[in-house]
């Protein structure tokens, strides 16, 4: 199955918003290059440690949150629904390259 260009655009936005949010709330003043040269591997790569930096995020607001450090209940219910959101993504994303790899070695050369 191909995944639909809206699809793409959508969690990638998802990951742009998530980027200044992050630099909003952490103050990661870190310079992000981006490699646009890099094959599909680098970009899955890229992806993931994405994800996992909203995981990383949504833990220390709920962190946050429990000790009473910041009373905003907004932001943490949408960092939530982004970082499970993103992971749902992820999983998806795995799971069709998965089907897409084993369609490939079932097809005889």
């Amino acid at each position: 199955m191909i995944v639909t260009n809206t699809a793409i655009s959508a969690y990638q936005n998802a990951i742009r918003q998530h980027d200044s949010l992050t630099e909003k709330i952490i103050g990661n003043t870190t310079n992000k290059a981006a490699d646009n040269s890099g094959g599909f591997g680098d970009m899955l790569k890229n992806s993931v440690s994405k994800v996992n930096q909203m995981e990383q995020e949504k833990e220390l607001m709920v962190e946050e949150f429990a000790a009473g450090k910041t009373q905003n209940v907004h932001e943490l219910m949408i960092t939530l629904q982004k970082a499970g959101l993103a992971m749902q993504m992820t999983s998806t994303v795995r799971g069709k390259v998965m089907t897409a790899y084993q369609e490939l070695m079932r097809m005889p050369f």
